[in-house]
């Protein structure tokens, strides 16, 4: 039975790989021709960034559509395709579960969604204050208002108030499972929106997190969710083949703020929140530069970074771009090996 398991999930994501290069012709020339492209700040608060990143000025933005778009469409296909044809192999290609990914879906379509509202006052250079598109304060508020939703969701509608730590078990924490859900959401959506700055950076790191999940969704057999984590892999390679450098679209917070919300929700929905660190240490060095420069800047009023995030004071340096990210990738790499080492020895204890 697990080798069906294997071969459904091979199946979906290599089908959602071909699909997402298939679409992305058509979702390329909507982006073109309605000149959604994106906008470099030039208001001489970022003199190092607006100088380094000039030449991408135009370049289209939403291209995270691609790997949401493909997954809602797979997910609801095979769902009322084993519903309209009662046939054992159709029914057995759905994944869309209550207890597995209802949840993640329903957070990656809602945060997909504001995300696609913020590209799009971004890129028609409006929103707040006069900026173009959502401050980052209001992105904190509504990755919060989501983790509130999944964390009272977990709580309340799973029943879900255990806590693993590796090697040494789990614990009964009761409600302040909802502090720690929500912690854990906000911190994940917000490093991966920070890291989100070079062609195939972000692309590329969540890749490698959502394979590492996979694996561990698979080896705890929960099957529906490996599925969910597989469609999108086939989907995040395609939308790579687009966006390493020089990019031809970039993700778009309708894709770093829907792939981090979920990425989060998936490490609780395996109970392996305390190897996230590991698995996306790409993403806490980024969002960990962003805080100690604003702590730096307003405590030493002197900056620690030459840019922040970390990317992009290497770039100011004078790293070439495919350097900086094709280094972030192995590093990326090697640390969610370390983290999948740490889930198989906690398991075999």
């Amino acid at each position: 039975m697990i080798d069906f398991y294997l071969i459904k999930i091979i199946f979906l994501a290599t089908l959602a790989f071909i699909f997402t290069i298939a679409w992305t012709p058509l979702l390329t020339n909507i982006l073109y021709k309605y000149e959604l492209g994106k906008k470099i700040r030039n208001n001489g608060a970022t003199p190092i960034f607006s100088k380094l990143h000039a030449h991408k000025a135009g370049t289209p933005t939403m291209g995270g559509v691609l790997m949401w778009g493909t997954l809602l469409i797979f997910i609801l296909f095979f769902y009322f395709l084993g519903q309209i044809i009662p046939i054992d192999i159709f029914k057995s290609l759905n994944f869309l579960t209550q207890k597995e990914t209802l949840l993640p879906l329903g957070a990656l379509i809602i945060s997909a969604l504001i995300g696609l509202a913020d590209d799009w006052l971004d890129v028609r250079g409006k929103g707040v204050m006069g900026g173009g598109g959502l401050k980052m304060r209001h992105r904190l508020l509504i990755y919060m208002a989501i983790a509130i939703f999944g964390a009272l969701w977990f709580y309340f509608k799973l029943d879900w108030s255990v806590l693993h730590i590796p090697f040494f078990g789990n614990f009964e924490i009761g409600w302040w499972y909802i502090p720690i859900f929500v912690l854990v959401i906000v911190a994940t959506s917000f490093s991966v929106n920070e890291t989100d700055g070079l062609d195939g950076l972000a692309g590329g790191t969540l890749l490698v997190s959502y394979v590492a999940y996979g694996i561990i969704a698979f080896s705890m057999g929960r099957y529906d969710l490996a599925a969910f984590c597989g469609v999108l892999m086939g989907a995040m390679l395609a939308f790579l083949w687009f966006n390493i450098a020089p990019a031809r679209f970039y993700m778009g917070d309708t894709g770093s703020m829907s792939l981090g919300v979920t990425l989060g929700i998936i490490a609780l929905l395996t109970n392996n929140i305390f190897i996230l660190p590991f698995i996306g240490f790409i993403f806490l060095l980024e969002s960990g530069s962003v805080i100690i420069q604003l702590l730096s800047k307003r405590i030493r009023h002197k900056k620690v970074f030459l840019s922040s995030p970390i990317h992009h004071h290497f770039q100011a340096i004078g790293w070439p771009e495919t350097k900086i990210v094709m280094r972030f990738w192995l590093i990326a790499g090697v640390m969610a090996a370390v983290g999948l080492m740490i889930f198989l020895l906690d398991k075999n204890i």
